[in-house]
């Protein structure tokens, strides 16, 4: 089951590239923007989240945090993070358990699907963009549902 728009959006710990603990309860009063991507150092994903470093100081500028979250390991991810000057956070979901919890997960190639949401202030998902695995997504919409 996919995680919708007006759902609560499901709480999660895991780890991020520099081996800090990251739970969505961290950020209760921001807006999230969360980004789930198959893996580090492909094709698509490194042009979306390249994309994201791009228009990333617009979506901060309205205090909103950026978290990708792929099954690839905090260490691939610190070294993806370098080599590509991310500002933003990686998230480690090595087993696909956050994946799963938000209907992302896909057990054919054991990774994540891609898919965008925003959360708002009281972890509700006010913005959803969910594409499948070959097809990049177009992240135009998120600084609009980060300032409504």
């Amino acid at each position: 089951m996919s995680i919708e728009i007006g759902d609560q959006a499901p709480n999660f710990k895991t780890v991020n590239e520099a081996n800090e603990e990251v739970s969505l309860s961290n950020y209760k009063g921001k807006k999230v923007v969360l980004v789930f991507y198959p893996f580090d150092f492909s094709g698509i994903c490194q042009g979306e989240l390249c994309d994201i470093r791009d228009n990333y100081s617009a979506w901060m500028d309205h205090n909103a945090e950026v978290l990708g979250i792929s099954r690839d390991s905090r260490f691939t991810h610190a070294v993806f993070k370098k080599q590509e000057e991310f500002p933003f956070s990686l998230l480690a979901d090595t087993k696909g358990t956050i994946a799963q919890e938000y209907g992302v997960w896909n057990e054919t190639i054991a990774a994540a699907e891609r898919m965008t949401v925003v959360i708002d202030e009281k972890g509700i998902v006010i913005f959803k963009i969910h594409n499948g695995i070959p097809d990049a997504r177009d992240h135009s919409g998120v600084l609009e549902a980060i300032t409504s």
